[in-house]
């Protein structure tokens, strides 16, 4: 077997990788671990290891220093960094030194086992290690789109990147799609790589969540702004003779760089429309505007507030829903020119929401649950029968969240939270206060959050500092003192991983 040593700075991360991969299963052993660089290095200097998983910010000695030192030490060393989203000068000099892959914390279990895998695979074929490969600058690229068309790169990171990567994103316009597909989307990439792969300006990454985005930067003009959507029929009917299940959603063109982030979540918002029209080849958000069924529908046209569903959906709220909707619907009903289609194509946008905001609460879909919905609200013939449809979906939407009701012991530790926020929590202490392990209570943690231990008290934290930036005169570093953060520099970074600037600009801007 090969061996395997991990360094980190918290233990649990440790112990939950102990616990979290069947390392046999893999042809691997863990030979040992440490809390820092020079504890693991002194380990190294006795110890064959063919595969080193490190953390990069930790004390004493940083992962960048431990993986340079111990390569002098086992030359074919096999890295595998684990890090977080605003570490690009530290990952930039990694991919310099070799490494398998980085994982973000929280570590996904599927992206870690698919990483090792490679990594035995490379080392029983023995093959040279090519240093900063194209495997290498996909996962930054990966990464840098990704934060971009969310919002969480600041300008001067991100034109450094550009650079470094070579992404040719000027302009002035530019548009973004996305592209889903049932199981392992290699394939998928592949072939729409090669497809895309002469068309200047057009570049491809994974997100997140499993799609693929498609960024494209376009020239002034009208005829260019038909050019991206039609390019993306195209790529449509290119990918169907792999007999998979392709959908496309495509964003509006929007000005660069501005735009960007709006064009790539109304592409991520027009996937769920395949719900209602599973036959297309793409879907267009712009188009589905014409047809009325997006934002103008429920937030303009149409008197129906989506904010008071969110919350009645956050609280359970079964008979507040089904009276909002009663409410919505006889005053939609009554206004001047409303169609029986009009009606319809409300009742459907309100299905593909209801969906979406699960999706957002659960961190999992439930398709079959809405596709049954959508083909009630279709087949209905009269008012009430659409209604009903509607208080059906209410009824099951809120089921789905009851029975994923906390685990006392996690509703406890995030009462706990809630109250104790600026105070020192880890999983030990709170283990140790709720009598359990504590790699069991971060295990616990995830699975009814969705977020590590570490990942829900930062952004907690952050949210409550942001509150404090907004409404306060207190300076900064005593708003950070005030939400739990003693070290100024570490509340800086973890603020503008959550934000996207520092603490600093955000309190300017208000």
């Amino acid at each position: 077997m090969y061996k395997v040593f991990i360094v980190d700075d918290e233990p649990f991360i440790i112990e939950g990788l102990y616990d979290i991969v069947d390392w046999p299963q893999f042809g691997l052993e863990i030979v040992g671990h440490a809390g820092n660089g020079q504890q693991a290095l002194d380990a190294l200097s006795s110890t064959p290891v063919d595969v080193l998983i490190t953390d990069i910010s930790m004390p004493v000695m940083d992962g960048l220093t431990l993986i340079s030192e111990a390569r002098k030490l086992h030359e074919e060393l096999k890295v595998i960094i684990l890090s977080g989203f605003n570490e690009f000068d530290y990952l930039k000099e990694g991919m310099k030194l070799g490494i398998e892959n980085y994982l973000l914390k929280p570590i996904n279990l599927e992206e870690l086992e698919s990483t090792l895998r490679n990594t035995v695979q490379k080392l029983d074929s023995v093959q040279t290690d090519g240093l900063y490969d194209a495997y290498d600058v996909q996962i930054l690229k990966d990464n840098t789109l990704y934060r971009w068309l969310n919002g969480q790169i600041a300008a001067a990171e991100f034109e450094e990147r550009t650079e470094l990567l070579g992404l040719n994103l000027q302009g002035p316009n530019v548009a973004a799609a996305a592209l889903r597909t049932k199981g392992n989307s290699a394939e998928v990439f592949e072939r729409a790589e090669r497809y895309l792969k002469e068309r200047r300006g057009v570049t491809l990454f994974r997100d997140v969540d499993g799609d693929i985005g498609i960024v494209g930067s376009l020239l002034q003009g009208a005829e260019e702004k038909r050019t991206f959507p039609e390019l993306m029929e195209n790529l449509a009917l290119e990918l169907s003779v792999m007999n998979r299940s392709i959908q496309i959603g495509v964003g509006s063109v929007r000005r660069l760089p501005e735009g960007a982030p709006l064009s790539y979540k109304e592409a991520k918002r027009a996937l769920e429309y395949y719900l209602i029209y599973p036959d297309r080849r793409t879907i267009e958000y712009k188009q589905l505007e014409r047809e009325r069924l997006g934002d103008s529908t429920l937030e303009g046209g149409y008197p129906l507030a989506w904010d008071e569903y969110t919350k009645l959906i956050l609280a359970k709220d079964q008979e507040g829903l089904k009276e909002l909707m009663r409410r919505d619907f006889e005053q939609m009903k009554q206004l001047a020119g409303i169609r029986p289609e009009d009606l319809q194509n409300a009742a459907l946008e309100l299905v593909v929401r209801f969906k979406m905001e699960l999706q957002h609460i659960k961190y999992s879909e439930e398709t079959d649950l809405f596709k049954k919905a959508l083909q009630r609200v279709q087949r209905c013939e009269t008012f009430q029968g659409m209604i009903e449809s509607l208080e059906n979906l209410a009824e099951e939407t809120v089921g789905s969240l009851l029975q994923d009701a906390k685990n006392p012991v996690v509703h406890q530790v995030l009462t706990y939270i809630d109250k104790h926020y600026a105070d020192e929590l880890s999983l030990k202490t709170l283990g140790t206060q709720y009598h359990i392990h504590p790699v069991y209570l971060g295990q616990l943690f995830h699975k009814e959050t969705g977020m590590s231990f570490a990942e829900y008290i930062n952004k907690y934290r952050i949210d409550k500092a942001k509150q404090q930036l907004k409404n306060s005169n207190l300076k900064v570093q005593e708003i950070a003192r005030n939400v739990g953060y003693w070290e100024i520099g570490y509340f800086y970074k973890q603020f503008r991983k959550y934000v996207g600037i520092s603490p600093t600009d955000f309190k300017a801007l208000h």
